[in-house]
């Protein structure tokens, strides 16, 4: 199969699951956050394909590739998948039953709104890493030829990527219009916090240059915090 087919197969297969994930559980097409959060997520990834695929296959094959070989990995894949994917079942459901509107709170129009636009940010910001980073691939692996990158995102934290991803987290609750998944959502970050350390142990020791870069760029994550 071509990598145009694959491409074509994978967004058609994700935009499929995600909502059906979304919409069953909600019992109703009538879930106008769902359909925002599908636009946000779909049209930037849709972006990055398209854009990979002129200008950086290499990159865009490494993204698709997703079986890890490191252990720990394995394990830290299997945990996100558990809570990922069923956190967008509940919001679903929430949106059907009423969690957050009956236990805690609706959540306001404008938070809703700021949250898809800060969505569309953190893939604009992953779209920075993998511009300035041709390695940037999903499974962690040094391959031949890779140089640490210390420009662009890089300058101020050493994991942009993940940077990025839990702004995506933290605010897809509230795009969906739930608060009850805030914490789900939210565990996904220490578990990225346990990939990015185990990452970090690798690349010292295989990615030449890496330990100084350490030195040099302090915070892993957010900058001036950690």
């Amino acid at each position: 199969m071509s990598l145009r087919s694959k491409l074509l197969l994978r967004f058609s297969l994700g935009l499929i699951f995600f909502a059906a994930l979304l919409f069953v559980p909600a019992g109703s097409a009538k879930f106008w956050q769902g359909w925002a959060w599908l636009a946000a997520f779909l049209i930037p990834v849709s972006f990055f394909f398209v854009y990979l695929y002129r200008h950086d296959r290499p990159l865009l094959e490494r993204r698709m590739k997703m079986k890890e070989e490191v252990g720990e990995q394995k394990i830290f894949q299997v945990l996100a998948s558990l809570i990922f994917f069923p956190a967008f079942v509940l919001a679903g459901f929430d949106h059907r039953l009423g969690w957050s509107r009956t236990y805690l709170r609706p959540v306001p129009l404008w938070l809703t709104v700021l949250s898809l636009a800060v969505i569309i940010g953190s893939f604009f910001l992953i779209f920075w890493v993998m511009r300035v980073n041709s390695f940037a691939s999903r499974t962690i692996q040094v391959e031949a030829g890779q140089a640490v990158v210390s420009t662009g995102p890089y300058h101020f934290v050493r994991h942009p990527m993940y940077s990025a991803l839990s702004i995506f987290f933290i605010f897809t609750p509230m795009a969906l219009g739930s608060f009850v998944v805030l914490p789900a959502f939210a565990l996904l970050i220490p578990l990225f916090i346990y990939r990015l350390l185990n990452e970090e142990k690798m690349l010292r020791h295989e990615l030449p240059g890496y330990p100084e870069y350490c030195l040099r760029t302090r915070f892993r994550l957010v900058p001036y915090l950690w």
